[in-house]
């Protein structure tokens, strides 16, 4: 254990603080804050962690073993709690979840695979794209429901055409033409950009998916081929 890797523990252990600030109204007996805004702070400080954990391991030379472990795994689980509660909060479809989380069972067990047969799959840059358009896309969406739930019931925003079909998405167009925004307007706009950057994360998750497998049974072909 040295000190990147005790990071990436506590950015496990923030999880269940994130879900319960999200689920219960301990933010506001307790605090007196907005649950959805401390749970924009706690994703937020959660993010940090992870672009300082690998930073100081790199800068004092402590990659290790259990740090490659973790660090992924506190990912995924950070980002998966987030996405799960978005779906019972009715602020993202749970079929678009079910693709981006589905992707990284693949993935992961792919990469199970692949180190039994010797083959290391590096991350490639259509992964590291889908992490933060997920970021986006959570932080994007507890904005837009901090002031209250986004009228999802009104918008049907199961894909990108629908978006010009509901009249409060015109109306925040059209007060941003005349510079004069209403924090109803801020928050169909935080909508939007949530919404968009969950496609973001689903349309990479599917491709990103293929690229990893498409490097492995390459590899996979490739070592058959060398002599022994």
């Amino acid at each position: 254990m040295n000190l990147p890797n005790y990071i990436s523990l506590g950015r496990i252990l923030i999880v269940p603080l994130l879900v319960v600030a999200l689920l219960t109204p301990v933010g506001e007996r307790w605090l007196g804050i907005n649950g959805y805004v401390l749970a924009i702070v706690i994703f937020l400080v959660a993010a940090l962690t992870d672009i300082v954990d690998g930073h100081l391991a790199r800068r004092r030379d402590q990659v290790s073993t259990l740090g490659k472990f973790l660090d992924p795994v506190a990912d995924k689980l950070l980002v998966s709690a987030a996405l799960i509660v978005l779906v019972e909060k009715h602020l993202a479809p749970s079929w678009a979840v079910v693709v981006i989380l589905g992707r990284e069972f693949v993935v992961t067990g792919l990469r199970s695979i692949a180190v039994s047969e010797g083959i290391v799959i590096q991350a490639q840059a259509l992964g590291k794209l889908k992490m933060w358009a997920q970021c986006v896309a959570i932080v994007a969406l507890l904005v837009a429901a901090a002031n209250g739930n986004p009228p999802v019931s009104n918008f049907g925003l199961d894909y990108p055409a629908a978006f010009w079909q509901v009249a409060e998405v015109r109306n925040a167009f059209l007060h941003l033409a005349a510079f004069e925004l209403s924090s109803n307007d801020w928050k169909v706009f935080g909508y939007l950009v949530g919404r968009g950057a969950l496609w973001v994360s689903v349309i990479t998750a599917i491709l990103s998916m293929w690229q990893y497998l498409s490097y492995f049974l390459a590899e996979r072909r490739r070592t058959e081929r060398e002599p022994e």
